[in-house]
């Protein structure tokens, strides 16, 4: 039996990682108490997680039944994608964060029924893979189209989550008989092995099961498929044969080595959060290095404003490498087509939460803020129960000879059930987790990374008590008030993150403003003896404004987009007269954006009313003579782009072009 060497809890348990600045708080530490996040948060306990056990663990989505299956407890055969089994595990971990902050006993005697029946299913050595135990054309890390790794990695995290929240081990040990095949069988450097590497969700599975018993050998193996990235051939052989090679799946150039982030979006940035995962252990600067320069070139040359990624369906790659679901060229930011996967949302999110703790930078802090406010929410109805898995910035039907989205997974409404079901879980569970983002430990402080109103009870670096009560309506509000209930009489900081799109903000500590500078996208940090009482109120002005885009975006020249705070909105058809469309809509450069907030309406949202201008334009032909135009004005309003698609099928556009009267 594998001893344990980590905390009894927390989920990303980086407390004894010697190369991060900052150090995530254990989970249930923080907890939202009401506002945005509290209330996304109680939907998924009460709403999001029971409907998704309804599809998994049903006849709809398969998921449990292909365990019940390999374990011989029923009759049938493996349905839903390879990766199937990947999502149940993102599913049991949301439940396992459910569990942590309910208490409810009824949802740990579920999972410890799907625990069960998992154990039942994992063979004698440790294998446990239903999509090739129940097929008869397949073997055992025969070829990774069958995406095995990425199935293994959610199983690690999901375990380490697990058994830090529960203190069980029977989820942990079936993680870790199976991790111990997988060592087995690459750590040696062996031909047919060495391409495995791929769909990397692995590499953070093996860094947290590291963390969680204290082998190094697991640690080891994250660094060995990190390692072996671009040491071979790009051909196709055995492994590869019937999914895309090269920069698609991560492997043409050395990690160390890569200049930008290329391929399918979701691969590359699992592969760098595990990649930073393994450097906060380790500590080697080539691989912070390069994961700095592609965490830069992600944000700065191929993000959209709602943070999401991954511009295209189909592509190709800088090395011409065919590439799906991916990255493109710099600034090429197709608002139509654009895919945005959800997943890759929020492994942006993820990828820049690890950098945050690696390096203390506020950007990282901005980049989670933007994502999970927009791109990833988006992901997911008002309602907690229908789903995007593409999330473009635009959406027209069919009146202009577009046929939206024909694909399963790219539907003009959100759909109950995607067949490909790995976003769905993966949004539900970093909803149910992101209390764990709020706050971060330094050496002598804690770092807000997130606002929101909760409570913060944890202890700093040096064992010492700290308990923080955040009150604030954000994000339709920016005033935040952050009071000390208790901590340490030594001095230490308190950094507040003054957001990057914030001018003016304003410090305010015991009723008197400090000289403290507020520079956008930086921590601003106090140090000072502390009492219980005291209150820092932080003021951040939050007008809506409209933005632009990079002037080689050839997509968004002469257009913009509303944005307040770090909530990008869009117009949405629901609110244009009858018979509209999207592609008619214009907005003066100079017209006045007033913020109302509806409590009642989309969930509780802040709208912005604004005049646009209307022009139908005529649909003789691709090219016509310009005439002036005939302009219509339209009282109107912008809703969040999270909270669009909500009424019905409609057409939707983030940017519109921009006119000057």
């Amino acid at each position: 039996m594998t001893s344990i060497a980590t905390d009894d809890k927390g989920i990303i348990a980086n407390s004894k990682s010697p190369h991060v600045k900052l150090r995530a708080t254990n989970f249930g530490d923080c907890r939202w108490t009401n506002g945005f996040w509290a209330e996304k948060t109680q939907k998924a306990i009460d709403v999001m997680i029971p409907y998704m056990g309804d599809v998994l663990c049903g006849d709809i989505g398969h998921a449990l039944n292909n365990f019940k299956v390999a374990a011989g407890l029923k009759e049938g055969e493996h349905k839903g994608m390879f990766w199937h089994d990947g999502d149940f595990y993102k599913f049991m971990e949301a439940k396992t964060y459910a569990y942590a902050l309910s208490k409810n006993d009824a949802l740990l005697t579920e999972l410890d029924e799907y625990i069960d029946i998992i154990g039942k299913a994992q063979e004698p050595d440790g294998y446990l893979q239903t999509q090739i135990q129940l097929r008869d054309d397949a073997d055992r890390y025969e070829n990774r189209k069958y995406h095995e790794m990425y199935n293994t990695g959610h199983l690690f995290i999901s375990a380490c989550a697990h058994f830090r929240l529960t203190g069980q081990r029977n989820f942990l040990d079936i993680a870790i008989k199976h991790a111990d095949l997988l060592h087995t069988i690459f750590f040696p450097d062996t031909k047919h092995f060495q391409r495995f590497g791929f769909n990397q969700t692995q590499i953070m599975g093996l860094v947290e099961l590291y963390r969680t018993v204290g082998d190094n050998k697991y640690l080891a193996l994250a660094q060995k498929f990190i390692d072996r990235r671009g040491t071979y051939e790009i051909k196709h052989d055995s492994t590869t044969v019937g999914y895309p090679i090269g920069d698609m799946v991560q492997e043409r150039t050395p990690l160390r080595e890569e200049t930008e982030p290329v391929g399918h979006a979701v691969l590359a940035l699992y592969y760098y959060a595990g990649a930073a995962d393994v450097y906060a252990e380790t500590g080697e600067r080539a691989l912070i290095t390069a994961l700095d320069r592609l965490w830069e070139s992600v944000t700065e040359k191929k993000m959209y404003a709602t943070g999401a990624v991954g511009q295209t369906h189909y592509g190709a790659s800088v090395n011409r490498d065919m590439i799906e679901e991916g990255f493109i060229d710099d600034y090429m930011m197709p608002n139509l087509t654009a895919y945005n996967e959800t997943c890759a949302n929020l492994c942006n999110a993820m990828f820049s939460f690890r950098m945050l703790n690696i390096h203390g930078d506020a950007k990282y802090a901005d980049i989670i803020e933007l994502v999970m406010h927009n791109s990833g929410l988006s992901g997911i109805s008002v309602e907690g129960k229908d789903y995007f898995y593409a999330n473009p910035l635009r959406m027209i039907h069919n009146t202009r000879d577009y046929d939206a989205h024909a694909d399963v997974t790219e539907t003009p409404n959100r759909e109950g059930y995607l067949s490909c079901f790995c976003c769905p879980p993966n949004l539900v569970r970093t909803i149910s987790n992101l209390s764990g983002w709020a706050y971060s430990l330094a050496d002598n402080g804690v770092f807000v990374n997130l606002y929101g109103a909760n409570q913060l009870h944890t202890q700093l670096t040096d064992g010492s008590a700290i308990k923080l009560t955040q009150d604030t309506e954000y994000p339709w509000k920016g005033l935040v008030k952050l009071t000390v209930d208790e901590c340490k009489s030594d001095a230490f900081d308190i950094a507040l993150r003054i957001p990057g799109w914030a001018s003016g903000a304003e410090i305010i500590i015991n009723g008197e403003a400090v000289d403290i500078e507020t520079v956008p996208g930086t921590f601003a940090v106090i140090n000072r003896q502390w009492q219980p009482g005291d209150v820092i109120v932080i003021d951040i002005p939050m007008e809506a404004t409209f933005i632009e885009g990079h002037p080689r975006i050839e997509e968004v020249r002469n257009q913009v987009a509303v944005k307040r705070g770090p909530v990008v909105y869009c117009i949405e058809s629901p609110d244009l007269p009858e018979g509209t469309e999207i592609l008619d809509v214009y907005v003066e450069g100079d017209v006045e954006l007033n913020t109302v907030h509806k409590p009642e309406f989309l969930g509780g949202i802040s709208t912005i009313e604004a005049e646009v201008q209307l022009r139908p334009v005529p649909q003789n032909g691709m090219y016509r003579a310009l005439e002036k135009p005939q302009w219509q004005s339209h009282k109107t309003q912008f809703v969040p782009y999270f909270a669009w698609s909500n009424r019905g099928t409609a057409e939707m556009s983030v940017f519109l072009p921009v006119i000057w009267k």
